[in-house]
């Protein structure tokens, strides 16, 4: 799963983000999702997270699928 979707993503969830200042590089930050800030059921770039953290970024792979 790449996290795209909406559905898959959920709070408690390890998810791998690209934060929006290392889209370039494409630097990728672990971390466990504390809230979803996309309301679209999809997303191309990912599903944007807040991480428990406060980091926020888009989903590029779930790490601990359920």
């Amino acid at each position: 799963m790449n996290g795209q979707n909406r559905k898959d993503v959920y709070k408690g969830l390890e998810v791998e983000i690209i934060l929006k200042k290392d889209q370039r590089s494409g630097l990728k930050t672990f971390g466990i999702v504390s809230e979803i800030l996309t309301s679209s059921a999809f997303h191309s770039r990912g599903i944007k997270v807040r991480l428990e953290d406060g980091q926020v970024g888009r989903v590029v792979k779930l790490m601990n699928e359920s």
